[in-house]
């Protein structure tokens, strides 16, 4: 594993209409893990529901995770709030990212936020271009991803739905979707 000060850090965009978004983040956070890294989660959307991966982090004292959201706006029903929740938890994620305590930070659902334009992708971007450790990894996922995040990220992906369980009826799936 090479040190942080031979380390060149990563911006990863996982984005798009399609499913996999947040599954390929986890990916990446159990990987970093396996290999001794200090990662943090922190959830912006998704609030306090138990879910698959939180539970299997809970056993890796290298992980830690925040789901913070007040779930999802059409459950909320409350722009208002979302908009005070969504600002304080980039305030938290600015002061996890600055605490150079991880190497790999994931931002999950940190795109909606850009576009419900409860945070702006100028001041998300102006942020990891300036105050982001050069070794630090970072994932940023969610549709819609802004612009300016896009242009400043090494790898960006974006899903694409090509057919999904939901449309023939089927229900989330314990183990598959959460």
């Amino acid at each position: 594993m090479k040190s942080r000060e031979n380390r060149q850090g990563i911006v990863v965009v996982n984005t798009g209409e399609g499913k996999g978004k947040s599954s390929s983040a986890f990916g990446m956070v159990f990987r970093a893990a396996g290999w001794g890294m200090n990662v943090c989660v922190i959830q912006f959307i998704k609030g306090q529901w138990k879910t698959g991966e939180q539970q299997a982090a809970a056993r890796f004292d290298n992980i830690e995770w925040h789901a913070m959201g007040d779930g999802f706006t059409w459950d909320t029903k409350n722009p208002e709030q979302d908009l005070k929740t969504s600002r304080e938890i980039w305030q938290f994620a600015q002061q996890k990212i600055k605490s150079q305590q991880f190497d790999l930070v994931v931002l999950d659902e940190i795109n909606y936020c850009c576009g419900y334009q409860w945070l702006s992708g100028e001041e998300i971007a102006n942020f990891i271009a300036l105050e982001r450790p050069d070794w630090m990894h970072l994932v940023l996922t969610g549709r819609e991803a802004a612009r300016e995040v896009i242009d400043i990220a090494h790898t960006v992906s974006s899903m694409s739905p090509v057919k999904h369980a939901f449309d023939q009826g089927i229900e989330a799936t314990q183990g598959i979707e959460f």
